[in-house]
């Protein structure tokens, strides 16, 4: 219901997020966050800050519920430089329960 709710859809949220990874020049992150009112944001991240960081994240003041890594040592053995494929491989093993406990205790 949250990601109809923020993004008007799957593909839509689905899009934005891989986006966020696929463009992370390097080795960082892509972020789903909530606020403290359990509005969702996507961002991306560099090395290994996360958005509880503060400013230097672009995503300050959210709490992280679902995160890729994008650095090559998470994905190099099964698909070398071919990140856009780990980024579509994701979607198949994320756990959504989990992701709703998250925006659960990140709305509290």
């Amino acid at each position: 219901e949250a990601i109809d709710k923020y993004f008007e859809n799957f593909e839509n949220f689905k899009n934005e997020f891989s986006s966020a990874a696929a463009s992370q020049f390097g080795s960082g992150w892509a972020w789903l966050c909530a606020d403290k009112d359990g509005k969702l944001g996507v961002c991306s991240t560099a090395n290994q800050d996360n958005p509880m960081m503060g400013e230097i994240s672009g995503c300050a003041g959210c709490i992280p519920i679902l995160g890729l890594d994008v650095w090559e040592h998470a994905y190099y053995l099964n698909y070398q430089n071919r990140r856009p494929d780990y980024v579509t491989a994701f979607f198949n093993v994320i756990n959504w329960d989990t992701v709703a406990d998250g925006l659960r205790k990140a709305a509290g």
